[in-house]
């Protein structure tokens, strides 16, 4: 019999492999579209669009799903959350259509203003979704003011302060090179050589910002470090992190692109290590009382309706995986341009 105490700890588990699913699935379709206005002829950019074409709306269901479980297993989390950041989460799903629209419509018409504006439209929307998903990780971080009723006073402008627009900044430079490492294992020729430099160059940015905001998440959230103290063996989570980042350049070195690739998706999976270790046992933290903070187990849902996801979970994430397995081996190898295509 699984306590209560256990499920709800399994369900914060559960939400950071979704959470970390979604990250480096749609990490680097995110990425392919911030690069997407760096192409220099219009083949190129086709190509672009057509390395994520058959994948990108599958790989949003992670999402899709991880809102539903926080529903689900945290609803006072969920609500809070969500009211919090109602505007920006309006701006994400406008993004997130924008990019889809994007995508399927460019190519209908052979015009090169109609295309411009949706190459315009499909970059916009890539940068401003990896954009917001950091601000509002970064406001996470430093904590919202929540009240005893579990209701957040922040404006808009408040979440724009300067640490969530750096941690926007670093995860929108994140995705690029996750971005530009499936490319390259996506593209030939003369494409492929350009998009090397590309890796080189936005893995040379990405590395300076996140020293920089490894200082800055010192300084600014030192709370971010408590449960490193009391747990000293969860440092490996950090040192993992910084092994999975130096073996980007060193796999490239190699010529070993997909292994450079799986430490991409590896140091995705470490940066959200660390955030769920930071706020553990917080999932909303309050930056007026930490007793106002929504925790694992105040926010949870009852025992019943935890295990009862857990069998659906159980049950379904197998598929999940099973069905996104057999599409990334169905169109794997390097893309091709037809009728049919983008």
């Amino acid at each position: 019999m699984i306590s209560h105490d256990a499920l709800s700890l399994i369900w914060f588990a559960l939400l950071g492999v979704l959470l970390i699913g979604y990250t480096i699935l749609d990490g680097f379709d995110l990425g392919v579209g911030i690069l997407h206005p760096i192409a220099r002829t219009d083949e190129d950019r086709r190509i672009m669009m057509n390395s994520i074409g058959p994948i990108w709306d599958g790989n949003e269901v992670w999402l899709v799903t991880f809102g539903g479980a926080l529903f689900a297993a945290f609803p006072d989390a969920y609500a809070t959350i969500f009211s919090g950041f109602y505007i920006a989460f309006m701006l994400l799903l406008l993004a997130l259509i924008c990019r889809a629209v994007s995508l399927e419509f460019r190519s209908k018409v052979t015009s090169r203003l109609w295309r411009g504006v949706w190459d315009t439209g499909f970059f916009a929307s890539s940068f401003l979704a990896a954009f917001l998903f950091g601000v509002a990780g970064g406001n996470v971080m430093l904590g919202l003011p929540v009240d005893a009723e579990y209701v957040v006073h922040q404006s808009v402008f408040q979440q724009l302060s300067p640490y969530p627009l750096a941690v926007g900044g670093l995860t929108v430079l994140l995705f690029a090179m996750h971005g530009a490492i499936f490319l390259y294992l996506k593209t030939e020729g003369d494409l492929q050589q350009r998009v090397e430099r590309w890796i080189w160059r936005a893995f040379g940015f990405f590395l300076i910002a996140y020293i920089l905001i490894t200082m800055f998440t010192l300084v600014a959230v030192p709370r971010a470090t408590t449960n490193f103290k009391e747990h000293p063996w969860l440092w490996i989570v950090p040192v993992l992190n910084v092994l999975a980042i130096a073996n980007i350049p060193r796999a490239m070195h190699l010529r070993r692109p997909g292994y450079a690739f799986l430490s991409s998706c590896a140091t995705i999976a470490a940066l959200a290590l660390l955030l769920g270790v930071a706020l553990f046992p917080n999932l909303v933290p309050s930056s007026i009382d930490p007793e106002h903070s929504l925790t694992v187990f105040n926010a949870r849902s009852s025992e019943k309706t935890l295990k009862i996801m857990l069998t659906i979970a159980v049950i379904g994430m197998p598929c999940v995986l099973a069905y996104t397995t057999v599409i990334y081996w169905v169109f794997r190898g390097k893309v091709k341009l037809d009728h049919a295509s983008y």
